[in-house]
């Protein structure tokens, strides 16, 4: 349905505010890394063989692994 005509729409920087703001206020940060091919292509191996939605879950898949064996001592 089309917005009325008074609506005014948001420009690109003020949907990337909105992102961050609701992104924070869940717990959330965003972090932009550069990583190397293979790193990458590990990341999207992991997230196809778990079902995630995303390369963040599967590094954050990684690191809570990690954290875990750390913990128990391995």
């Amino acid at each position: 349905m089309p917005r009325p005509a008074s609506a005014s729409p948001l420009s690109s920087a003020q949907k990337v505010r909105g992102f961050r703001q609701r992104l924070r206020e869940s717990g959330g940060e965003e972090v932009l890394f550069q990583l190397p091919s293979q790193t990458v292509a590990m990341l999207d191996e992991l997230k196809e063989r778990y079902g995630l939605r995303n390369r963040s879950q599967a590094l954050l898949q990684l690191i809570e692994e990690k954290g875990a064996a750390a913990q128990n001592g391995t």
